[in-house]
C-alpha cells in the first residue's frame, strides 16, 4: 500500500465520520457519553430519560404498533424517543453509519396527520421506527458497505424491496447501521467507521455482520432491525447481544436491492432477516413482508404466503420431539452454553416433551465446503475492492480470506463439482434428520434442533474463529432462530471440564475460556427447523418460551424499568 493510498483511505474515513457527526450535531442535547473505561453501558442508557421515554423503550415493535394505533403515543413521540436512544447507542458502541433523522421526523408528522384525519393507520407498522443494515439500499443514502472504495459512490437511487415494503406498512426508516469490511465476518469492523462494540461489555464484539443492528437494538436504539445472513450474520450478533434473530430459508423473504461483493453468486445465497427484542416481532416482520406478495416483484422468491395460524401454533403436536446438539464434533462450546442446553433439556422433559441428543454430521466437512463456496474466485473480488479504496484487511477479513490465500479461482468445471457436492451434502443431512424417527419416543422425526449459536459467548474483538454452529445451517438452507436465554456473570464461575482438544481451532477456543473475560455477556441458543418451515419454527420457539419464559432469561428487559416484564406492556405511559 502506497502513502497515497493510505491518505485516500484516511480522507474518506474522516469525511464519512464528519458527515455522521454533522447529522448528530443538531441533537446535541441528547448526547450522553459514557466513561471510556465503562465496559457495561446498559445501566447507563436510561440516564436522564423521562418516564414516558422509558415506557416507550420498554415496548417491542408489536406493542409500539398497537400503542400508536390506539393513540397512546404519536409516531413523533415514538420516533423522538428512539432517536434519543440511538444517539446514546452510537456514542457508546459506534453502531451507526447513515442518519436521516430530519426526514424521518417529517414522515412521522405525516403519519400523525393521516391518523388525525382518517382515524386509520396506513399499515401494520404505522409509526414504528425500523433500522436498516448498511448494505441494504435506502433511497438517497450512501451504501458504502464497509468499503472505502464504495463510500460516496454508492448512493442508492431506490429502496431495496424490503425497505419499500416496510415504508408501505408505515414503518419509519431513520438510521443505517454498521457492517464489516467484505460483510463476510462474524464481527463488525471496517476502515471507514471503525469497530462496533458490545454494550454489555465493550471489550467484546457485538457480532457480525449485522453487528451495528445488534448493538443498536440492545441499547434500546431500535425496536426492530433488518439484517442479512449468509453464515450467521443475523443469528450471531443477535446471540451476542441477547436478541432474537431469524434466518429464513432462501427464497422466502425479499432479498433484492442489496449491495455487496459477489453479486450474482448463487453457490450460497444470503437471506434478509429481522432482529428484534421479542419472538413475536420476528413473526410480525415476516407477516408484513409476505402479505406484500414480494414474489410478484422479485422473481426468485417462492409464492409462499405467511401462515400466521401455524406461527401461532396451529397444528403443532402437543408433545414435541426436540434434538439437542451439544457439540458439533469440531469445537466444544464453553461451559455457560452447555449449562444452558442442559437447563432447557431438563425443562422440556419436565414439561412432557421428548428430547434426544442430535448426533453431529460432518460439521468440519461442511465448513470446508461452504468456505470454498464463499470464495469461488479465491477472494479476488474482495482483494480488488479493498485495494481500490487504499485499504488494508482488518483482522477478521484476513482470517476468512486466508482460507483461500494464494489459491486460484475455481474453474467452471470445479464449480459444477462443488455444487454437486453441496446437494449431496444436503441430501445426506435430510436423511439424517428423517432417521431420528427411529430414536424419538413419538416415532416422528424431531421437530427441531436446539443448539449453540456459537462455541463462545460474545468473544473479545478479533478472536472469532469458528462459524460452524451457524454456517452449517446456511449450507443446508434450513431456517434458524437465535434467542436469548440468560446473562453470564463472572461471579457465576463455571469450571471447564478438562478435555483434549481435537484440533487447533478447538485448542484456541478452549484456552479462551476465562470467567472474567465474558462478564455480563448474554447467553443465547439457536433453534433450527425444517426447510421453508419458518412459521412452524417460530411456533416451536413459542412452546419453548412457555416452558422457560423469556422474562426469566432476556438480559436487556430491565434496561428501562425496575422490573423485567415491562417489555411488552406498550401502554403504561
Amino acid at each position: 500500500m502506497t502513502l497515497n493510498h493510505l491518505s485516500q483511505r484516511l480522507a474518506v474515513a474522516a469525511c464519512k465520520q464528519d458527515d455522521r457527526e454533522t447529522k448528530l450535531r443538531p441533537f446535541q442535547e441528547w448526547r450522553n457519553h459514557a466513561d471510556p473505561d465503562m465496559l457495561n453501558v446498559i445501566p447507563f442508557l436510561s440516564k436522564g430519560l423521562p418516564d414516558k421515554d422509558k415506557a416507550i423503550l420498554r415496548c417491542d415493535a408489536t406493542a409500539l404498533a398497537e400503542a400508536v394505533r390506539k393513540g397512546v403515543y404519536t409516531a413523533v413521540d415514538v420516533l423522538t424517543t428512539f432517536i434519543k436512544a440511538a444517539i446514546v447507542a452510537q456514542d457508546t458502541t459506534n453502531c451507526l453509519t447513515e442518519i436521516c433523522f430530519e426526514d424521518a421526523l417529517e414522515r412521522a408528522r405525516e403519519l400523525d396527520e393521516h391518523m388525525e384525519k382518517t382515524g386509520q393507520v396506513v399499515g401494520p407498522l404505522h409509526g414504528v421506527p425500523v433500522s436498516i443494515k448498511d448494505h441494504i439500499k435506502v433511497k438517497g443514502l450512501d451504501t458504502s458497505t464497509g468499503y472505502a472504495a464504495w463510500a460516496y459512490n454508492t448512493v442508492a437511487e431506490e429502496d431495496a424491496l424490503v425497505v419499500k415494503i416496510l415504508r408501505k406498512a408505515g414503518a419509519i426508516i431513520y438510521v443505517k447501521t454498521q457492517n464489516p469490511q467484505t460483510l463476510l465476518s462474524l464481527e463488525t469492523n471496517n476502515n471507514i467507521f471503525g469497530r462496533t462494540c458490545n454494550p454489555f461489555n465493550r471489550n467484546l464484539t457485538a457480532g457480525g455482520s449485522s453487528g451495528g443492528e445488534s448493538a443498536l437494538i440492545a441499547c434500546g436504539g431500535s425496536p426492530l432491525g433488518v439484517g442479512t445472513d449468509i453464515g450467521g450474520s443475523v443469528r450471531v450478533p443477535a446471540g451476542h447481544c441477547g436478541l432474537y434473530g431469524l434466518k429464513g430459508s432462501v427464497a422466502r423473504l425479499p432479498h433484492s436491492g442489496l449491495l455487496g461483493s459477489h453479486g450474482g453468486m448463487e453457490a450460497i445465497i444470503g437471506c434478509v432477516g429481522p432482529m428484534a427484542t421479542s419472538a413475536r416481532d420476528l413473526a410480525l416482520f415476516c407477516s408484513v413482508m409476505l402479505e406484500a406478495e414480494p414474489w410478484l416483484q422479485e422473481p426468485p422468491l417462492l409464492e409462499m404466503p405467511w401462515k400466521g395460524n401455524v406461527a401461532r401454533g396451529h397444528g403443532l403436536p402437543e408433545r414435541l420431539s426436540v434434538a439437542i446438539l451439544y457439540d458439533d464434533g469440531v469445537v466444544k462450546p464453553h461451559p455457560p452454553i452447555l449449562q444452558a442446553l442442559d437447563k432447557y433439556k431438563q425443562a422440556l422433559e419436565s414439561a412432557g416433551h421428548d428430547v434426544i441428543r442430535w448426533e453431529p454430521l460432518d460439521h468440519q466437512e461442511g465448513w470446508d465446503l461452504i468456505v470454498k463456496l464463499y470464495l469461488l474466485d479465491g477472494g479476488t473480488e474482495y482483494h480488488e475492492t479493498i485495494q481500490a479504496g487504499g485499504e488494508w484487511e482488518v483482522p477478521q477479513t484476513k482470517w476468512i480470506l486466508d482460507h483461500a490465500r494464494d489459491r486460484p479461482p475455481y474453474t467452471p468445471h470445479e464449480i459444477f463439482r462443488l455444487s454437486v457436492e453441496r446437494e449431496a451434502f444436503r441430501a445426506n443431512a435430510l436423511a439424517h434428520w428423517n432417521a431420528t424417527k427411529y430414536r424419538t419416543a413419538t416415532g416422528r422425526p424431531v421437530d427441531a434442533i436446539l443448539c449453540p449459536v456459537a462455541p463462545t459467548l460474545a468473544p473479545p474483538h478479533d478472536s472469532t474463529s469458528w462459524w460452524g454452529y451457524t454456517s452449517h445451517w446456511n449450507l443446508l438452507d434450513l431456517p434458524a432462530v437465535a434467542f436469548p436465554v440468560g446473562q453470564y456473570s463472572s461471579s457465576m464461575w463455571v469450571p471447564a471440564e478438562p478435555s483434549r482438544p481435537r484440533n487447533s481451532v478447538e485448542d484456541f477456543i478452549t484456552r479462551q475460556w476465562s470467567p472474567n473475560t465474558y462478564d455480563n455477556a448474554p447467553i443465547s441458543l439457536q433453534l433450527v427447523g425444517r426447510r421453508h418451515n419458518e412459521e412452524r419454527l417460530l411456533a416451536i420457539l413459542g412452546v419453548i418460551e412457555k416452558v422457560v419464559p423469556p422474562a426469566d432469561s432476556v438480559p436487556f428487559l430491565g434496561r428501562f424499568s425496575h422490573g423485567v416484564n415491562g417489555h411488552h406492556k406498550g401502554m403504561d405511559g
